[in-house]
């Protein structure tokens, strides 16, 4: 394992983190409230990030998310490179390839992912019935990718689907997709009516393609994640570092730097397992445990981190308008996001027990 990033990977997580750094302030994140910001998503798509994302592969993505996690910058960058770019760049047929990958590059396209939500239903004609309750940056989104009952992939345009808003514990401009009778494109190359076949010209469209997008997308928010709690501890670092009790700063209790200590180790435990699962995909290696891995420490050591940075602020850390709240909310909303640590883990127990872990 190299988890050294390339020189391309480098030069795109330095100019996201100016990016993000830039313009996803406090004053411009307090004024956004809980939707999108369109100027930053601008901004990120002028600069040739999401279109860079085919080339430095997942594990760039995932340097990417990081930066934009340290600052929880609210833009739907996760979901449209996972649910869109990846997606179609691996499974999508040639056509769809041309068609959708520029527009996606370039923001005019943003996908987002029903995933793992109930199967829609499939009728004779191709048109998709069901409900999912809550899907992340719906409101921002053009297409949706959503899995049938046999777990086939299809693109849904937002102006044929009935959308409401819905607030989560994180500002991601989500909402309740409703289809019924609602026309879809299959991911992938149909030969027959009612038959799907491989994406990419080679892989076969459904289980496989299923499975490789919700493992990348686990893959991708770990990495999120990752930068949510990386940003949490540092606000954690440098309140207790200025704050003074008694005359001394709070870092210099060993309570406070126990805690803090914890929350570092955990953030590592994050990023070094999403680097290892994106890495074994971009390496073309089997890395379905490796996803869940990562998920699992994302849920299960993401929320210890957010909880200590609100923690280590004392009473600031109870304060809704505090930066380090903005963490603690996404901290939460990733934990159980695509399967909270619990449903990981037996999902991970499940897969090792049929000897269909990573070799």
């Amino acid at each position: 394992m190299d988890f050294t990033p390339t020189e391309e990977q480098a030069a795109a997580r330095d100019l996201a983190a100016r990016i993000f750094g830039d313009l996803s302030t406090h004053e411009r994140l307090t004024a956004a409230g809980t939707g999108s910001d369109a100027e930053l998503w601008k901004a990120l798509c002028e600069a040739g990030l999401p279109t860079a994302v085919e080339d430095i592969g997942l594990l760039g993505l995932v340097l990417l998310l990081e930066e934009q996690g340290r600052t929880t910058a609210q833009v739907p960058f996760a979901a449209s490179c996972v649910y869109g770019l990846l997606a179609v760049s691996a499974h999508g047929s040639a056509e769809q390839r041309k068609r959708l990958l520029p527009a996606i590059g370039d923001g005019t396209v943003v996908v987002t992912g029903a995933l793992p939500e109930a199967a829609v239903r499939v009728g004779g004609s191709g048109e998709l019935s069901g409900v999912a309750p809550v899907v992340p940056w719906l409101r921002d989104a053009t297409h949706v990718l959503v899995a049938d009952e046999e777990h086939g992939l299809w693109l849904v345009r937002t102006v044929d689907a009935r959308c409401e808003p819905v607030e989560l514990t994180a500002p991601w401009s989500a909402g309740r997709l409703t289809l019924d009778g609602t026309p879809g494109e299959p991911l992938g190359e149909r030969e027959r009516p009612g038959e799907r076949l491989g994406g990419s010209d080679a892989d076969v469209a459904g289980q496989g393609a299923y499975d490789d997008v919700l493992a990348t997308a686990r893959t991708a928010f770990a990495g999120l994640q990752a930068g949510v709690c990386a940003g949490s501890v540092a606000r954690a670092v440098d309140y207790t570092n200025t704050r003074e009790q008694f005359g001394r700063p709070l870092a210099t209790k060993q309570g406070v730097q126990l805690r803090a200590a914890d929350a570092y180790m955990d953030t590592e435990a994050i990023r070094v397992t999403a680097y290892e699962a994106a890495w074994r995909r971009d390496e073309g290696l089997d890395y379905a445990t490796h996803a869940l891995t990562a998920a699992w420490w994302a849920s299960e050591a993401g929320s210890r981190v957010v909880h200590a940075g609100q923690h280590l602020h004392g009473g600031m850390g109870a304060d809704l308008d505090h930066p380090v709240h903005r963490h603690f909310l996404w901290g939460r909303q990733l934990d159980a996001y695509l399967g909270c640590g619990s449903e990981v883990l037996q999902e991970l127990g499940a897969l090792i027990v049929d000897g269909e872990g990573d070799a």
